[in-house]
């Protein structure tokens, strides 16, 4: 079997570095050329994720670069279609919901290839999300569904996906995560803001819906150092978010805003922290499993088991709905959570024995 890997932006190298591990290990019957798009070629946000994780280097880069849905979503479809056609493969692996993964997808169908989606079935149901619609499209062509949860199984069903192709797996995200735990590593904000464990916050902010608005966006940061009680906040400051902040002159002692980290570094400073405000998706699932307190700032989640189960909670977008989960953790009323079925490391593994069957 000749398998193509698709990787584009940072979510992406999480979900592939154990597949590609499982790969090697298991045996010489599948050939996989790891293929990067270049949606993320900012350094921060993709080149040290792949020396971190131990991800080999790229066999191909298509440099795509920045530019608008379209444009990326274009130059994707026609760099990777190229190469196909010049060089084919059997099948064709992508993980995730990034625009890398949709428009691989289709080149990959059109040249009658078969395509296998990794992190299949989640749904938001909010169509102004631009990962919403890369789902939509990615499930709709797939061949081989593998799912990290039973509402994932059955939103699938509901849409009329057969059974066989259905493979519940877990989480590669999880392996990732469990396998790197010990590796964590202190960063540099640690000590240059004299952090104490479980004694500070860590805060992410990318959605549109949370950042395009200026007005919004300093409500929200406002509320959430009100209730943050006077301990620090580490909010490593995504790039499309750092230039909207600047216009905005947002100050205050306990508010530190650093530069983007590497895989090891954030997730120390998770792991260490008293809670996570965020609007990642990604970022939910880690937290459950490492048992941290997590609000996320959005109307929706296409996770919802890390509310159900895990330690997450949905406050929404509503600057004043920050208060009252504030005022929750602070009384020590957070619930404990627990860790969702399959998500045990070993999702990886999973999917190499499925594949080597087809």
């Amino acid at each position: 079997m000749k398998l193509d890997i698709i990787a584009g932006a940072r979510p992406n190298f999480m979900k592939i570095a154990p597949i590609i591990e499982a790969l090697e290990k298991a045996s010489d019957q599948i050939q996989y050329r790891l293929i990067h798009t270049g949606q993320h070629y900012d350094k921060k946000m993709s080149g040290n994720f792949f020396e971190q994780l131990g991800i080999p280097e790229p066999d191909i880069n298509l440099e795509v670069g920045s530019g608008t849905q379209a444009q990326q979503t274009g130059r994707i479809m026609e760099r990777y279609e190229a190469l196909l056609l010049k060089e084919p493969c059997d099948w064709m692996l992508c993980v995730g919901d990034v625009t890398s993964t949709m428009a691989c997808s289709i080149a990959a169908k059109k040249l009658k290839l078969g395509v296998i989606h990794v992190e299949e079935g989640i749904r938001s149901n909010d169509l102004t999300m631009p990962e919403e619609i890369n789902r939509i499209v990615t499930d709709s062509i797939t061949d081989i569904f593998y799912t990290t949860s039973e509402v994932a199984n059955e939103n699938l069903r509901k849409l009329g996906h057969e059974e066989s192709k259905i493979r519940y797996v877990g989480n590669t995200m999880i392996d990732t995560l469990l396998k790197n735990m010990p590796r964590f590593i202190r960063p540099a904000a640690w000590d240059d803001h004299d952090l104490k464990e479980k004694g500070y916050f860590v805060m992410t902010l990318h959605r549109p819906a949370n950042v395009d608005k200026e007005t919004k966006l300093k409500k929200l940061i406002d509320e959430i150092v009100e209730g943050s009680n006077g301990m620090p906040i580490i909010f490593p400051v995504h790039p499309r978010t750092a230039k909207i902040l600047k216009s905005l002159g947002i100050k205050a002692e306990n508010l530190h805003m650093i530069e983007p980290l590497g895989y090891l570094e954030f997730n120390y400073l998770v792991q260490h922290s008293f809670a996570v405000v965020t609007d990642s998706g990604g970022i939910t699932e880690e937290t459950t499993v490492m048992k941290v307190p997590c609000m996320t700032l959005r109307d929706n989640t296409e996770r919802p088991e890390t509310i159900t189960i895990g330690t997450n909670e949905l406050v929404g977008t509503n600057p004043q709905n920050v208060a009252p989960y504030m005022n929750k953790l602070h009384k020590g009323e957070w619930k404990i959570g627990d860790i969702p079925y399959l998500w045990d490391g070993k999702t990886a593994v999973r999917i190499v024995d499925d594949l080597l069957t087809l």
